[in-house]
C-alpha cells in the first residue's frame, strides 16, 4: 500500500502545483511620488498585470491615473527573475541592507509557487541579484507608466510627445525603462499617425526596434 499512497501525494502535489502556478509579485510603495504605489504580478511565460495607485501627490490633470491592465514582456527577461526569486535564502522576510542610502521606495518581492510563498521587504537590498532585478523591475514600472502618459498625451496634448519620446529614448539607452516591449501598443500607434509631429514617429521605430530585441 506504501507505493499507492506515494503516488498519490505525487499527484496531490503535481495538483497543487498545477492550480498554483509559480508568479513573482512586485510590490512598491513611495507616497511622495506619483504614482504612490503599484504592484506587477510576472507568470513564467511573460505575461502578467499592472496596477497602480496615484497617490496624494498627483497635482495636475495630466498625471497618470490609476492603472490596471494585462501586460507581456519579453519571456527571457522574465525566466531571469524567476531564478533569482526562487534561489535566493534572503527571500525569508527582510533582505533590507540598513546601509545609509536615500530612501527609494519600499519594494516587496514575492516568490510563490505550488502554495508555497517565500518574500522579502527593502528599500536598498543587502543581496545585489535581488537589489539589481529590483531596479530592472522599476525600470519596467516606469516604462508601463510612461506608455499610458504617451496615450493621454496622444488624446489630450500632441504636442507634448516630442519631449515624452525624447525621454523615453534616452531612458531606454541607460537603463531607467527596461521593456519596452510592454507598450509596444501605443508605440504602433504613433509609429503610423501622421498627424503627430515626424519626429515622435521616428522615436517610435527606434523604440519598437528595441522592444523586437527584448530590451
Amino acid at each position: 500500500m506504501r507505493p499507492l499512497f506515494a503516488l498519490l501525494a505525487v499527484l496531490s502535489l503535481s495538483l497543487v502545483s498545477a492550480a498554483s502556478p509559480a508568479t513573482v509579485r512586485v510590490e512598491y510603495s513611495n507616497p511622495g511620488i506619483t504614482p504612490s504605489s503599484w504592484t506587477l504580478v510576472l507568470h513564467p511565460d511573460g505575461s502578467g498585470h499592472f496596477t497602480s495607485n496615484p497617490g496624494a501627490a498627483s497635482k495636475t490633470d495630466m498625471e497618470v491615473p490609476a492603472i490596471d491592465r494585462p501586460i507581456q514582456l519579453d519571456q527571457a527577461f522574465v525566466q531571469k527573475v524567476f531564478v533569482v526569486a526562487s534561489s535566493h535564502t534572503v527571500m525569508t522576510g527582510t533582505c533590507e541592507s540598513h546601509e545609509k542610502v536615500a530612501f527609494q521606495g519600499w519594494k516587496t518581492i514575492t516568490y510563490e509557487d505550488g502554495g508555497t510563498s517565500s518574500s522579502c521587504k527593502f528599500n536598498y537590498s543587502k543581496d545585489k541579484q535581488i537589489q539589481s532585478i529590483s531596479e530592472a523591475l522599476l525600470g519596467v514600472a516606469t516604462t508601463i507608466i510612461e506608455g499610458q502618459r504617451l496615450e493621454m498625451l496622444l488624446l489630450h496634448d500632441p504636442l507634448g510627445l516630442d519631449k515624452e519620446m525624447g525621454f523615453l529614448v534616452d531612458a531606454s539607452a541607460d537603463g531607467r525603462v527596461r521593456q519596452i516591449c510592454a507598450i509596444r501598443t501605443i508605440l504602433q500607434q504613433l509609429q503610423a499617425n501622421q498627424s503627430v509631429m515626424e519626429r515622435v514617429r521616428k522615436r517610435a521605430q527606434i523604440l519598437l526596434i528595441k522592444a523586437q530585441k527584448g530590451y
